[in-house]
């Protein structure tokens, strides 16, 4: 449809959808839209078309998206600002480090510094450091970019690089986050960029939150930091940061809130475009190195063959599998097996370590990493089966070139390319125990 809009409103348009400039002049994240070109807003994203010059719009909607008009700009005052005050800095190149809850506007606040910074004529790089919410890399990855020209999304991106987490929370991969952007950071050098963008993730509340944030900061050395507010909900940080320079955001009143499940839709949509065009390979687990497999049995350390029989004896079956770690005895059994319970107290007793049994099926669908002998990140895969007779992995993948390494991750999909549950060390005799992700 086509819609005319007049000068000094703003059109805001939640996706799924896409509107294409007929006429006059308007922008998008400090983004001039021209003729040429169609802007597509994605399924739980919302992009504001500020009008300059009365223009019209041909506007296409999907299923559940909406189209509005407001007064005036929807970009806050403090937006302009902060971008005037990151200009003046010196430093080369400026890393500016962002801030911010959930849903605050952190990802709309980088687009916008980078495309007014592009208008300056400056290099720019973003990291995106937001597992949980991904744009410029897989979900489960901290990755970055460089920013050749005014963008709308930084989903449209394409990652020079990405480095593996392998979680959708960085509460339970802190050092892996910090490390990760770290090294990013230090390889977007070597591209001389004018300003360094970091996008972060939205966890700010608690103890937990306000010292890994602070961690970043340390690890990253900022030259500022924007925390994007809408009241005060960024005060423990705020003051934590004491004498770091830094400038308080305004958070845009039109931000979209989204809930758990639409979060998770978007994380799915970065499933599909990273795993598209995937096909099953079959990797020898004598070649490949594979790191955070120990619940599914799948480390060096080897145990005696007398040991191994005495254990046997114990459980009263063989196994598929056993594998002994510092602390850890890890026992695959088949899909349909059990043991009982007294047995493997038995095991704990024998070995003075903990037994933590899985079955075999369960390692399909998790996410995983993958990375070449030089451990440079190739892509993404989905594990289909671990052969422990055969002493193989079955991983579905759009990579081509050589893997060396696979790192697992805690996220599982199914055939679809929705997130389910992920097993948890289970003990004992309970089998039905899950971790969610959430």
């Amino acid at each position: 449809m086509n819609r005319i809009v007049e000068k000094d409103k703003t059109l805001l348009v939640n996706g799924p959808a896409s509107v294409m400039l007929v006429s006059g002049r308007a922008e998008v994240f400090g983004a001039a839209m021209n003729t040429a070109g169609k802007v597509v807003i994605r399924e739980g994203k919302r992009l504001p078309f500020a009008v300059r010059e009365t223009a019209s719009l041909d506007i296409s909607l999907g299923e559940n998206a909406t189209a509005e008009e407001v007064d005036g700009d929807t970009i806050p005052p403090s937006w302009t600002t902060s971008c005037g005050e990151l200009m003046k800095i010196a430093a080369r190149p400026v890393v500016a480090l962002v801030l911010g809850t959930v849903d605050s506007g952190k990802s709309s606040f980088c687009t916008y510094l980078a495309n007014k910074a592009l208008i300056e004529k400056r290099k720019v790089v973003v990291l995106d450091g937001d597992l949980g919410q991904s744009d410029i890399g897989p979900p489960c990855t901290v990755a970055y970019s460089p920013v050749a020209k005014p963008i709308t999304d930084l989903f449209n991106l394409q990652a020079k690089n990405a480095v593996f987490v392998g979680d959708t929370s960085p509460s339970r991969v802190t050092v892996g986050v910090t490390e990760g952007l770290v090294a990013l950071k230090n390889e977007s050098l070597a591209r001389t960029p004018d300003i360094i963008i970091v996008n972060t993730d939205g966890w700010t509340e608690g103890d937990s939150a306000v010292s890994y944030k602070l961690e970043l900061v340390r690890a990253l050395e900022p030259h500022v930091v924007f925390c994007i507010q809408q009241k005060d909900e960024l005060a423990p940080i705020y003051s934590a940061l004491g004498d770091t320079r830094k400038i308080l955001v305004e958070s845009p009143v039109t931000v979209r809130q989204r809930d758990m499940q639409k979060r998770k839709n978007l994380r799915e949509l970065g499933y599909v475009k990273y795993l598209r065009g995937s096909k099953v390979q079959s990797l020898s687990l004598s070649w490949v190195k594979v790191e955070g497999g120990q619940l599914f049995g799948l480390c060096k350390k080897r145990m005696s063959a007398k040991q191994a029989s005495r254990i046997y004896s114990l459980l009263g079956m063989k196994p598929l599998h056993v594998a002994e770690l510092d602390g850890r005895i890890h026992v695959i059994i088949g899909r349909r097996r059990w043991i009982d319970g007294d047995n493997i107290k038995k095991v704990e007793e024998f070995t003075k370590k903990k037994v933590v049994v899985t079955r075999k099926g369960e390692e399909e669908g998790v996410f995983v990493g993958l990375y070449n002998n030089e451990r440079n990140f190739l892509g993404v895969g989905v594990l289909q089966e671990i052969d422990y007779l055969r002493n193989t992995m079955k991983v579905n993948t759009p990579v081509s070139g050589e893997i060396g390494m696979l790192r697992m991750g805690n996220v599982k999909l199914d055939r679809n390319m929705r997130e389910l549950p992920i097993a948890a060390d289970e003990n004992t005799a309970d089998f039905a125990s899950f971790r969610k992700l959430f």
